[in-house]
């Protein structure tokens, strides 16, 4: 296969084709590097616009053909401004919903470790079982509270003294 289909067919690394698609994280770094690249450029073209707008300024009247040549470079900068400020947009919006996804699906897999952890925990209950053991409970408290109103009472002690 040359170069140029496989850069037409998408280039990428081979792990990602085997999977069927780049991870999560893949896709994340790159969203955050064209981010970044396209904050780049968003710097380059402001210090453009005023580099332009001062020899704008510079040329005033003088030369007012060098003022309007500035003033047309300074006007196409800022469209190519405001059109990597909507695509900065567009990315900042696809990178949140990318990582909301990630984050749901961790949050997924791991509520499905929990309830598996749960039915394993659960699976030598017996629910008969639960309710004999709690009656014997409930039975072993009421003998415990008797046999402590019965040592807490004073046994007639109180009618044996005389003033």
């Amino acid at each position: 296969m040359s170069k140029i289909s496989k850069f037409f067919k998408g280039g990428g690394s081979a792990a990602s084709k085997c999977r069927g698609g780049p991870s999560p994280q893949e896709a994340l770094a790159r969203l955050r590097e064209t981010e970044e690249m396209l904050s780049k450029k968003q710097e380059y073209l402001e210090t453009r616009i005023e580099r332009e707008l001062a020899i704008a300024r510079q040329h005033g009247t003088k030369n007012k053909r060098a003022a309007l040549q500035a003033l047309k470079r300074k006007k196409r900068y800022e469209k190519q401004l405001n059109q990597i400020d909507g695509t900065l947009s567009t990315i900042e919006f696809q990178r949140e919903a990318l990582e909301n996804s990630h984050t749901n699906t961790e949050v997924l897999k791991n509520m499905g470790y929990a309830a598996q952890a749960m039915k394993k925990v659960h699976e030598n209950m017996d629910l008969n079982k639960i309710d004999d053991l709690m009656q014997d409970i409930t039975e072993q408290q009421d003998v415990a509270q008797e046999i402590s109103d019965a040592i807490s009472n004073r046994a007639g002690f109180a009618d044996e003294f005389d003033e």
